[in-house]
């Protein structure tokens, strides 16, 4: 009988013992997870790499190109001009201020200075599984193409001084805030508000902005009444083309990962932006009866800035009808509705990206359910109802933000610096008058 409880205790002990080995290796395990949570991927830093240059190839030359074609000759260099200005702008404020604005330990509303001249952003400074350099420099990318976007509204006509200093104004008072309430903690992201990459950040703030800064400047001298024609849109199918192209980037690059997310993201971009270029090109053949190289390439721009907030989260068939309705409700945006009210908004800033914002994030609230084709790991959306009330949310504070500073920003430096060019200045064209070349010397 002892040498039997002695048997039983030893396999009860040993039993004991297996257990607390199991025990261990599942700490070990979990805490391994943990840790390489916040370990560097090589595979996600490279495709981060690639997506923040692809981005920043939006801008120049792709933004650069298409609203350069655009305008009449005489200001194609003042646009391109612009778009690299902003570029540099854009680069240094965001380095010294917006980056600590918009994702620094801050508030619901802004994210405050620790972050002021990169402080604390070092070279072994992570940010999921990437360094915090390459997340910086991604989102510095989206910095310089949201104020850039404006630029289409108010061309031909705006002070090169003043355009400076709008966008410096607009770049720290504006964007970096919106950009901290979706993506830096605020209290929009706390609402869960679906803006995979940008539908309220960078497009309707931008596009409100845009319409705001049109009507606060007046129309072109001439318009309505005189031709305007573009000067080549030889340029501005191949801006848009490389639009299309580093799109990719911007929607399938915000998932911060080489992964399944992100090649969804890829995939639903595509399709988006097919299906809205052939909406904008089937409703003007029908309208006007016959199909335009200018109306296939904005239905393309529609398409991707619709898409754009949804991408993250939709399937294949959500991007179809997302692609659909932005290439109809744009192309309705651009030339009923403006044509209706009078506004000049010289390139279709607010038509394309604010109309194809609102579209596109109040869509997301819709198809970004698992019932209707969300695909597998998307968020999960419990009620569509409260998702689009959100969403709504969302998009009614970014107008009224956005477009109330914009307009308080344009007032002030209308009365300290003045907005406008003189009417000789604009009558003989920007390029020479404001920067002494010629886009074209024939």
């Amino acid at each position: 009988m002892e040498d039997l409880t002695q048997t039983s205790g030893y396999k009860y002990r040993n039993f004991l013992g297996h257990i607390a080995k199991i025990v261990s290796a599942i700490g070990l395990l979990v805490t391994a997870n943990i840790a390489s949570a916040d370990e560097l991927s090589a595979g996600d830093t490279a495709w981060m790499l690639t997506s923040t240059v692809l981005v920043l190839f939006m801008t120049i030359p792709g933004l650069a190109l298409f609203y350069g074609g655009m305008v009449r000759s005489k200001n194609i260099l003042s646009v391109l001009m612009q778009c690299f200005a902003i570029t540099g702008l854009s680069t240094i404020l965001w380095v010294v201020v917006a980056y600590s604005l918009a994702f620094g330990e801050g508030n619901w509303f802004w994210g405050g200075f620790d972050k002021l001249f990169l402080s604390g952003v070092t070279l072994d400074s992570l940010n999921g599984t990437i360094p915090e350099t390459v997340f910086m420099t991604f989102q510095m990318t989206f910095a310089i193409i949201t104020p850039a976007l404006i630029v289409g509204a108010f061309a031909e006509r705006m002070k090169f001084s003043a355009m400076l200093a709008f966008m410096g104004i607009w770049v720290v008072f504006i964007y970096a805030p919106v950009c901290h309430w979706v993506w830096g903690g605020g209290w929009l992201g706390s609402w869960e508000v679906l803006d995979f990459a940008g539908g309220t950040v960078v497009h309707i703030n931008a596009g409100i902005a845009g319409l705001v800064a049109a009507i606060v400047l007046g129309k072109r001298q001439g318009y309505g009444a005189t031709a305007m024609r573009p000067n080549n849109l030889g340029y501005t199918l191949i801006g848009a083309a490389m639009l299309w192209v580093g799109w990719f980037g911007f929607n399938a690059g915000s998932q911060l990962a080489a992964d399944g997310v992100a090649g969804m993201a890829m995939a639903v971009t595509q399709v988006a932006t097919a299906a809205a270029a052939l909406a904008w090109m089937f409703c003007e053949w029908k309208v006007h009866g016959k199909p335009s190289a200018l109306g296939i390439a904005s239905g393309a721009v529609a398409g991707l800035v619709a898409i754009t907030p949804a991408s993250g989260y939709v399937g294949p068939m959500g991007a179809l009808v997302i692609g659909i309705a932005s290439g109809i409700g744009c192309y309705w945006a651009s030339t009923k509705v403006k044509n209706h009210f009078g506004y000049d908004d010289s390139l279709d800033v607010f038509g394309v990206h604010c109309i194809g914002g609102i579209i596109g994030a109040m869509l997301t609230g819709i198809f970004a359910s698992n019932a209707l084709g969300a695909f597998s790991g998307s968020q999960e959306i419990a009620n569509i109802g409260v998702q689009l009330v959100n969403q709504g949310v969302s998009v009614v504070a970014t107008l009224a933000y956005s477009g109330i500073g914009s307009y308080v920003i344009l007032k002030l430096l209308d009365k300290l610096i003045g907005l406008r060019v003189s009417e000789d200045v604009e009558s003989e064209g920007l390029d020479l008058t404001l920067h002494d070349e010629r886009g074209y010397n024939i």
